[in-house]
């Protein structure tokens, strides 16, 4: 059953649309294809991916909020509801991102797979409509070899990755102290996230081929847009709420 779904909703409806779009790219390079493929995929999933960007700037910036109310005092079910009012108030749910997230990894996974498994186009697996490309030109703009492992690609993958997790929002540690476990783990998978993932990516990338690295380079900048878009646009809202709240107080 998993494996009927996983085919029918995931695999073959990307590998049906690389196939096709190596057939009309020009020189049928199958880099471009990759390009366009991850460019559609990230917009498909544009909305989940913005909720959750919004998500994690808005806990950012409330974090000193509720880092009042637990100062406030008052019992642990009179924190709570403050805590709940002020997240209602600012339409913030701080399980939203996770869920999001969840929602993208399987459609995530089975881009990653279609070029984990290698690019090749079985009659079998493309619908009807889609007819195996008539040529498959994997050197990418005639400079790198996709089809086999690529440094270069994946140093920039790593280097991606790295400028991804840079333009994250940074989680807060309360002043005077270490802050709670919470605080104390988000900082540490921030760090791993911007320090350490990027070597790991950029290794996976090397290992596998070419291709991937192109997959993770394009996604990765896309996000570094997107993070970048999100900002500048909410940010600047978000943050005048907080004053708002600063001032009128919980």
């Amino acid at each position: 059953m998993f494996h009927y779904l996983w085919d029918t909703i995931l695999y073959k409806p990307l590998i049906n649309a690389l196939a096709f779009l190596v057939s009309v790219v020009p020189g049928s390079d199958i880099g471009i294809a990759v390009i366009l493929l991850t460019i559609l995929v990230k917009l498909l999933l544009f909305p989940f991916s913005q909720k959750a960007i919004k998500n994690q700037a808005a806990m950012a910036i409330l974090a000193p909020e509720i880092e009042k109310i637990k100062k406030g005092g008052g019992s642990k079910e009179e924190q709570a509801r403050l805590t709940f009012e002020l997240y209602k108030k600012h339409k913030t749910n701080p399980f939203s991102g996770c869920l999001l997230v969840l929602i993208q990894i399987p459609i995530i996974f089975a881009l990653y797979y279609v070029f984990f498994k290698g690019i090749n186009f079985q009659s079998d697996l493309l619908y009807s409509f889609v007819h195996i490309p008539e040529e498959i030109n994997m050197n990418f703009l005639g400079v790198v070899d996709l089809g086999s492992k690529s440094l270069i690609l994946a140093i920039l993958a790593g280097a991606s990755q790295y400028l991804q997790a840079h333009f994250m929002p940074k989680p807060k540690i309360t002043a005077g102290g270490a802050g709670s476990f919470a605080e104390s783990f988000a900082k540490s998978m921030h760090m791993q996230m911007k320090y350490i993932f990027p070597f790991l990516v950029a290794w996976i990338a090397y290992s596998i081929s070419g291709a991937v690295a192109l997959y993770w380079i394009v996604s990765n900048i896309f996000a570094v847009l997107q993070q970048i878009y999100v900002n500048k646009t909410e940010r600047k809202a978000l943050t005048e709420e907080a004053k708002i709240l600063i001032k009128d107080g919980p």
